[in-house]
């Protein structure tokens, strides 16, 4: 079992590499400062190098965000599958969903992404499926909540939605840096939301 995976290991090595840096230059310098020559630079490789690796600028921004997100996937899980009630659980999912502040590299190359969006399908296909992956976990956890009679009842795939719309509403400002936006306010505003949508009604 080890030994094979060795091999696998050495030719994904690069572009995580790649990948790394282009997520630090996006938090650090924003997104305008990445170019295919600065990253080959910061990771001892030629342009054609990272050219080899990804083909295109698009494809390596496509392909960063895809990896970004399957790293957050694995905390989702983890808080997803724990021991607490419902209602934290959710409290910890938008608190992943929801950007670091500005700059943040994930959001940014969400927002770069989808302003570079043409008609191909195989490129829209793989930025919904890693939108839906946010949608389904929502979602169950909801329907997880009203099952328990922790949250009133209604229909989880509907709030889901709003909720989502909710949360970029609020991404977005965070994101670009917005003058009197804060992180820990936009969190209390989606908590005060969430205690008057989902709490249920009092017995009687």
């Amino acid at each position: 079992m080890t030994g094979p995976a060795r091999p696998r290991r050495r030719l994904k090595q690069p572009r995580e590499d790649v990948m790394a840096a282009a997520m630090a230059t996006i938090a650090e310098r924003g997104l305008a400062e990445l170019t295919i020559a600065g990253l080959g630079r910061q990771v001892g490789m030629s342009s054609g190098h990272v050219l080899y690796y990804f083909g295109s600028k698009d494809e390596l921004l496509l392909q960063t965000l895809e990896w970004s997100e399957e790293q957050l996937a694995a905390e989702r899980r983890r808080v997803l599958g724990g021991p607490a009630a419902p209602r934290e659980r959710l409290d910890a999912v938008i608190d992943l969903y929801l950007p670091d502040g500005r700059r943040d590299p994930r959001w940014t190359l969400w927002s770069e992404i989808w302003n570079r969006t043409t008609a191909a399908e195989d490129v829209l296909r793989r930025q919904l499926d890693l939108e839906l992956v946010w949608h389904r976990d929502l979602v169950a956890l909801l329907a997880e909540g009203i099952s328990r009679g922790d949250f009133r009842p209604l229909d989880p795939e509907r709030f889901t939605v709003r909720l989502r719309a909710l949360l970029d509403g609020f991404g977005v400002p965070l994101v670009i840096g917005l003058p009197g936006t804060d992180r820990r306010q936009t969190l209390e505003h989606v908590k005060e939301f969430l205690d008057d949508a989902l709490s249920p009604a009092p017995a009687g």
